[in-house]
């Protein structure tokens, strides 16, 4: 019993560590649902087929001639080993192949993709097609519950791996290569994503935040993303929109609405509403910000952004709420 009861612990044990923002056993989304449907009829059948093998073994050691004879008899072998398993694995082959389709297949109402990943080292470049043209975001993907929405996945350096557990399975993202996911979310809240490919040095650290929202949300939030950023509201963070600028800032990331340009870093339009730093490394928050940029490579090694360590005490503080203040 004692070791019936330290059995039951343990396997308690492993499936709450399968929980959280980034499980495939909550799903939230339409194909997700199906990956998890058929994950637990696997599960099932392969409980079924260990607990009758255990069942057959110990009769097999039993004294019981009667059952021990019927097991070994030609017929049983054809139908359990043979016949059994051809049905049991090409019923799960055939559901697998069609579910495997699902995605891809599945259509959105204009039929183009409204939103491209761009997998960088070792971020991710978000780009909706908004109002008013493209809008550049970063390591957040935002989508309208109950709608459809296609996902074009590209990279320009090496292979990614775009995976969002709740939604649905993962899809390479090949170099010169567009491959298109459509994503429907069935209710509102906030998942992880990942990079499910090793793509170098900082690869267990490039994730992302799924943000779902209801359709009417999601609207205004799109409207007021394609805005330029935030006037600083005060001496502090007017302070530290000068620093930027003066630190050469602008030379890798964007600001909408300012003289910073740069595209080799992710756009900083509208970071201040992000629910992370640094791919879902950090929380978003002054401190964290003042961290990460005097030393990032601490917090993710081999990332492509120089650090700061030469600014001042007072500097760092207004960037920090100036860039905290871009919501």
């Amino acid at each position: 019993m004692r070791l019936l009861h330290l059995l039951i612990v343990v396997s308690v044990l492993l499936v709450s560590g399968c929980a959280g923002q980034q499980s495939v056993l909550e799903a939230t989304g339409r194909e997700a649902g199906e990956v998890e449907a058929l994950f637990w009829i696997a599960t099932g059948i392969s409980a079924v087929v260990t607990l009758l093998m255990v069942g057959l073994t110990l009769t097999a050691l039993s004294r019981n001639q009667r059952w021990r004879g019927i097991i070994s008899h030609e017929r049983t072998i054809l139908l359990g080993g043979i016949a059994f398993p051809v049905i049991v694995l090409t019923y799960l082959f055939i559901h697998s192949t069609l579910l495997l389709e699902a995605g891809s297949s599945r259509s959105v109402e204009n039929g183009e993709p409204t939103i491209t990943m761009a997998g960088e080292l070792w971020w991710w470049d978000v780009i909706y097609n908004g109002p008013d043209g493209e809008i550049r975001s970063a390591n957040e993907l935002r989508l309208p519950v109950g709608r459809p929405v296609s996902i074009r996945l590209v990279s320009d350096n090496v292979i990614h791996s775009f995976w969002a557990p709740q939604l649905a399975g993962k899809l390479d993202m090949i170099p010169g290569r567009e491959n298109v996911i459509t994503l429907q979310a069935n209710e509102a809240g906030i998942s992880r994503g990942q990079c499910a490919e090793y793509c170098g040095g900082a690869h267990a650290l490039m994730s992302f935040h799924v943000v779902a929202m209801a359709a009417d949300e999601y609207e205004s939030w799109l409207q007021k993303e394609s805005g330029p950023a935030e006037e600083p509201a005060s001496p502090l963070e007017e302070r530290g929109h000068t620093v930027f600028q003066q630190s050469g800032c602008g030379a890798c990331h964007t600001i909408r609405g300012t003289d910073a340009r740069g595209v080799i870093g992710p756009d900083l339009t509208h970071m201040g509403s992000r629910h992370s730093l640094a791919a879902a490394t950090l929380p978003n928050n002054p401190d964290a910000i003042a961290a990460w940029i005097t030393d990032n490579q601490h917090y993710k090694p081999d990332n492509k952004m120089p650090e700061y360590e030469m600014l001042a005490e007072d500097d760092l503080e207004a960037l920090s709420a100036y860039l905290a203040g871009l919501e």
